[in-house]
């Protein structure tokens, strides 16, 4: 039977940061199981590697949420690599995945990942917005794959918000990004919140500072970065701005192992395959 591990990311100590179930897999495997074990975890990601050897790649990597696979996830991807660490795979390791090959190493105390950087491009705010967050915002634009960035007045703003889930949900966008300065020794801060992909509120998002590091590096002037994700778990990420990528540091922490007590099965009738990243 599948071993698999839940690893908190983007933290030191367990029962913070983001959490990822993570199977390595040496055979190929039916979508519909993968989507069905994504949606028993019911954790915001779900990662499967399954070890490829091709010439730029050693492994396969993909994420799902609890509703749909989605095209790329910065926590899921460090958990991995956490993961194959701890089964004595040596770094860097090389993915191939819907977002190209993905590279991390091991330096500096913690493992970084090499993220393609996805500007945002300003547009109008959608209409019920700021009724959505219940806040006003100050710059909107879309980044990454249809996520919606917007900036906040100040960190107190982006800590306290309370959006409404179902008015989020009505907004032609996949995701919500809120971001504002940091006022302590982070240099920014953010949440995200994605309640049509079965993520309400994801607890620290990797993917989405390929949006915010060059948003950020442009106001402030500066490639390198430490950012907090301000949800009630939060979780630290060291940024680096390469040209067009984006380095991402973290922490990771595995908290559970065991065994799937269930088998592959052929059927494929349940899969989910919506585009899609945080």
């Amino acid at each position: 039977m599948p071993e698999y591990r839940v690893v908190d990311a983007f933290t030191d100590r367990p029962l913070a940061g983001n959490p990822a179930a993570v199977l390595v897999l040496e055979d190929p495997y039916p979508e519909a199981w993968a989507q069905g074990i994504a949606a028993e975890f019911n954790l915001s990601e779900t990662a499967f590697a399954r070890r490829v050897g091709e010439q730029d790649a050693e492994f396969e990597l993909r994420w799902f949420t609890p509703v749909a696979e989605i095209d790329l996830c910065g926590h899921a991807t460090l958990a991995t690599s956490h993961a194959l660490a701890e089964l004595g795979e040596p770094a860097p390791y090389r993915f191939t995945t819907r977002s190209g090959i993905l590279t991390v190493e091991h330096h500096d105390g913690r493992l970084w990942m090499d993220f393609p950087a996805r500007p945002a491009s300003a547009v109008p705010a959608p209409d019920g917005l700021a009724d959505a967050l219940g806040a006003r915002p100050l710059w909107t634009g879309i980044g990454g794959n249809d996520d919606l960035l917007v900036e906040l007045a100040d960190e107190d703003t982006v800590r306290s918000l309370a959006p409404d889930p179902e008015a989020i949900r009505a907004l032609p966008v996949r995701g919500v990004i809120v971001t504002a300065r940091g006022e302590g020794p982070h240099d920014l801060v953010s949440r995200f919140f994605a309640p049509s992909m079965g993520v309400p509120e994801d607890p620290v998002t990797g993917a989405a500072h390929t949006v915010l590091a060059p948003f950020w590096g442009e106001r402030l002037g500066r490639t390198g970065f430490l950012a907090y994700q301000a949800s009630r778990r939060g979780g630290d990420l060291h940024l680096r701005l390469r040209g067009d990528r984006v380095l991402i540091g973290g922490d990771a922490v595995t908290v559970a192992t065991g065994h799937l007590d269930v088998q592959q099965t052929s059927s494929d009738s349940s899969a989910g395959t919506a585009s899609w990243s945080p």
